[in-house]
């Protein structure tokens, strides 16, 4: 199954924290950058009509929106997520990945890039471990697919990595 759309070099992921900004952070996103629209924290009928709002948003920009977990149906234009959890989805397959051994289930999955993290401390994930900056490029460096950096992003930590883009929650919100 061959991709439909270029990988984006900037994506904004959205959780219940970025949630009330999210319309003002779309229209600050580059051209041909994507959403990656998470919402695990809403009921299905809610997150169903979340996700049809920001569509149009990003349609209207045209930017991408990416959907993790569930959703059988949505008009996305990609999915998100562990490498298992891709299945034969249509359109761009941005994979998770953590170590060497994700980046490699990335790969056997025909994942079109992959999102490693994380790079840095995040609000997300407070005390967990990071990568930090050499060991994150090591692994990206042994990775044949795009590397999107995400954990503890801006776009000035993004230029000081030389990989293919970088993702976000607080960084772009």
């Amino acid at each position: 199954m061959r991709r439909c759309h270029p990988v984006p070099r900037t994506l904004l992921l959205t959780d219940a924290r970025n949630d009330h900004c999210l319309e003002s952070a779309i229209s600050r996103l580059p051209n041909g950058s994507a959403l990656v629209f998470r919402h695990y924290h809403l009921p299905p009928v809610q997150r169903r009509v979340r996700f049809e709002t920001l569509r149009r948003l990003c349609k209207r920009r045209g930017l991408l929106i990416i959907i993790a977990g569930e959703a059988r149906g949505w008009r996305a234009d990609g999915r998100y997520g562990a490498p298992q959890s891709l299945g034969r989805t249509t359109g761009l397959r941005l994979a998770t990945a953590h170590s060497l051994a994700e980046i490699g289930a990335a790969v056997r999955c025909r994942a079109d890039a992959i999102l490693l993290s994380p790079v840095f401390p995040t609000r997300s994930h407070p005390g967990a471990p990071v990568l930090g900056s050499v060991r994150f490029l090591r692994l990206a460096r042994r990775s044949p697919l795009p590397v999107i950096a995400l954990g503890g992003m801006t776009k000035r930590r993004a230029a000081r990595l030389p990989v293919w883009g970088w993702a976000a929650i607080d960084g772009l919100a």
